[in-house]
């Protein structure tokens, strides 16, 4: 059966009303927070079998949250980093199977591609990785780049990775599919503010106490907020602004059939974005950490200065947007850890309590196989968490090496 973006939404905003026809009990897992993150984790706990409640206090992917907003990029070109590689592959296969049942598209398979100066160790080390486990990469020199993508200016640039299996995931609409799924199948949903109780088998939702087998925290942004002592300097949330340009009348070399997804390495700044995915305009944002933001009060209005940035880089490398209105802005917040991995551990004092978070601004397209991680981990099925995304490995040095 298919759905439209009015039944997903009614679906969650519904979902209270489906634990009725549950068996008598309270959820064997809370999951507090319905991003990317905690929405993977409570559907993969529902597949094992266990009653599972997921919580939110503004709703799936809403405009404050990390997994909001239009479009995110899936890749498996991390360097060295083989992890996230095999990791961005099974996740993939998740988000096509999820895409194939919606209405609306949630993968727009449009390939992305990667492009350098030089050879550099990033580029060395991800063709390695994809070599060793036989993924597709095309390794491109410059004249084949700008004859396959003239609408590009490749000045400087002398190295292209293209991975044509890989694209955009529609964000917010991914997020909530994948809860109205949940809830179809069993899943409870509830819009509630939630802090931790006195031990890790209890949560206030709404001030009552609610109880279960053990408590996902997955609060995004939130995460150092939630717990103050122990993540306030080893989560730490930056301003990330992202703008939208709006491609010349008639111009379909900006089509998602035309252009891939892109990432520039060329300098000191990393820039990204997206061809123009179901007429929204043509994305592109900056990678570098930006200011300390805070995901309750920031403002979330585009800096002069962001907007110089943006469009003095687009005119640059894409000359035909060079003077193109902007059509939209955005502002959202990256999580970070101290180097870019993810934090999926237990809470160390309070048995029963998970700690899920630290996304790092790449995290969402890894949501299904985080969410596959930390289900095994309150599962019992894994003893103990990847050392990457322990606790323990979390610096309060914040000196990021995960691109």
């Amino acid at each position: 059966m298919r759905t439209t973006r009015r039944s997903v939404l009614a679906a969650a905003a519904a979902a209270p009303l489906a634990a009725c026809a549950r068996p008598s009990g309270g959820p064997d897992v809370i999951v507090v927070g319905a991003g990317v993150f905690g929405a993977w984790t409570a559907e993969h706990l529902r597949r094992a079998g266990k009653r599972v409640l997921l919580v939110d206090q503004m709703g799936p992917a809403n405009a404050r949250a990390s997994s909001g907003g239009e479009s995110r990029m899936t890749r498996s070109a991390y360097g060295r980093d083989a992890i996230y590689t095999r990791m961005a592959l099974a996740s993939l296969e998740e988000w096509r199977r999820l895409s194939q049942r919606a209405t609306l598209p949630l993968f727009h398979n449009a390939g992305v591609l990667f492009f350098f100066a030089e050879m550099v160790d990033y580029a060395r080390d991800s063709i390695a990785v994809h070599r060793e486990l036989n993924l597709p990469l095309e390794q491109l020199d410059h004249d084949a780049m700008a004859q396959r993508w003239p609408q590009i200016d490749f000045t400087g640039v002398t190295l292209g990775l293209f991975e044509p299996e890989f694209g955009a995931l529609m964000a917010r609409r991914g997020v909530e599919e994948t809860v109205a799924r949940f809830v179809a199948q069993g899943g409870e949903y509830r819009l509630a503010h939630a802090t931790p109780g006195p031990d890790g088998h209890h949560v206030l939702l709404d001030g009552e106490a609610a109880r279960a087998e053990a408590i996902v925290y997955a609060c995004g942004p939130w995460l150092p907020k939630v717990f103050p002592e122990l993540l306030g300097q080893r989560i730490f949330v930056t301003r990330q602004e992202v703008a939208f340009i709006a491609p010349p009348d008639g111009d379909e070399r900006f089509e998602p059939a035309a252009l891939p997804g892109w990432a520039d390495f060329n300098g000191g700044d990393l820039y990204y974005g997206f061809p123009n995915l179901e007429g929204r305009g043509f994305k592109i944002a900056r990678d570098t950490h930006g200011p300390d933001f805070d995901p309750d009060t920031g403002d979330r209005r585009m800096s002069e200065d962001g907007a110089a940035l943006l469009r003095a880089f687009a005119d640059r490398r894409f000359p035909a947007l060079a003077g193109r209105p902007f059509t939209e802005f955005r502002v959202c917040q990256y999580e970070n850890s101290s180097n870019g991995d993810f934090l999926i551990d237990r809470h160390p004092d309070l048995e029963g309590a998970f700690l899920l978070g630290g996304g790092s601004g790449h995290g969402f397209k890894h949501g299904p196989e985080v969410g596959r991680m930390m289900a095994d981990l309150v599962l019992g099925r894994a003893t103990e968490p990847d050392e990457r995304f322990s606790l323990a490995t979390k610096a309060t040095v914040h000196a990021r090496t995960v691109l």
